[in-house]
């Protein structure tokens, strides 16, 4: 489906972009633009990919801009076949303290996005959320999950056949930048303890190779205002140090820290009125688009005999022994270039 078509990547600096370059750039896809605010990083990226694929560069092409100024956006649309949207602020601290700016982003910039790829002919438009749009407790997860509305809601104004728009939600996305391991291993070569805040704290792990599989699902089987989510394994953040250490034939121990502000002690990929509705796809689920219309009786004076079944979270889903935990770090790039630098 990527002969001879155009994508654009928004926040395409990122590890996603990366590894969406590497596993298409030398495929027959016709021209991937990358789409992000940051020069330094993409002038990083272009210097790295002209050593590593000089014969392929004419397929790689860079735009600076910002999901919030849909001006630049227009810009890089033209000709767009498809769009994955992962350009968003994602780091829980920062948008605790700046909360507009996680708007103007997450909300407003995906907005953006959608109008100018309507605008522009786009074939589908994949949106990137978290697990923490669901039951969100911090202002990253909120305007994530307000990010899943304005996808959804869109969706439902323009034909499918035109534009199709749909999402996926997936939990932490192991040595992602930001993510918790990169700093698990700079501690270990520290000779520092590794901060924990809760041992028994689960997590969702996911390489970045799946959740590009996800993404790619999503894009190939998706109808217009779907969410897709796969179903990911999860550890506890103390096996996490756990093994991690012994990768690392380290004893630095563990610190408790506590629980930090806006933090869960497990994230949770489906709701229950989410899981009620969800289609089992194998590897996946299918969270079909609710296609009531604007008659509100349907929200406010006819109810609908659904019953919660359940969650799916991270401490109901597969939990990951310690040797399956070390296999999965092991098949890492991250890791497998740390653990070279060691003589390991």
């Amino acid at each position: 489906m990527f002969t001879n078509k155009t994508l654009l990547i928004t926040g395409g600096t990122g590890s996603f972009g990366q590894t969406v370059l590497d596993k298409f750039l030398d495929t027959d896809i016709r021209e991937i633009r990358i789409f992000s605010r940051d020069e330094t990083k993409q002038d990083a990226m272009r210097h790295a990919y002209q050593l590593s694929h000089p014969d392929l560069m004419g397929k790689l092409k860079f735009y600076l801009g910002d999901v919030r100024d849909i001006s630049s956006l227009h810009l890089a649309m033209g000709g767009v076949d498809y769009v994955f949207h992962a350009a968003a602020l994602k780091q829980v601290p920062s948008c605790e303290f700046f909360p507009m700016e996680a708007v103007k982003t997450n909300i407003e910039g995906t907005d953006n996005v959608i109008t100018s790829s309507i605008s522009a002919g786009v074939k589908k438009i994949v949106c990137l959320s978290t697990d923490k749009a669901a039951y969100p407790i911090n202002a990253m997860g909120m305007t994530k999950a307000l990010m899943e509305k304005v996808y959804q809601a869109r969706s439902r104004m323009v034909d499918e056949n035109d534009t199709l728009i749909c999402g996926t939600r997936y939990g932490n996305v192991m040595c992602s930048r930001g993510s918790v391991i990169p700093l698990f291993v700079e501690q270990i070569q520290q000779g520092r303890p590794i901060t924990i805040t809760s041992p028994a704290m689960t997590r969702f792990m996911m390489t970045l190779d799946e959740a590009s599989e996800l993404v790619l699902y999503a894009l190939k089987n998706a109808n217009s205002g779907d969410l897709m989510v796969m179903k990911a394994p999860a550890c506890s953040v103390g096996m996490l140090a756990e093994v991690l250490q012994g990768l690392f034939k380290a004893t630095v121990g563990t610190k408790i820290i506590g629980i930090r502000h806006g933090e869960k002690m497990f994230e949770t990929l489906l709701t229950p009125g989410e899981f009620l509705r969800a289609q089992d796809h194998g590897d996946f689920f299918c969270i079909p688009s609710d296609s009531r219309g604007l008659n509100y009786d349907n929200y406010l004076s006819i109810g609908q005999d659904e019953r919660e079944a359940g969650t799916f979270n991270s401490d109901n889903t597969h939990i990951l022994t310690a040797q399956e935990l070390e296999q999965k770090l092991l098949s890492v790039p991250y890791i497998q270039q740390k653990l070279k630098e060691v003589g390991i």
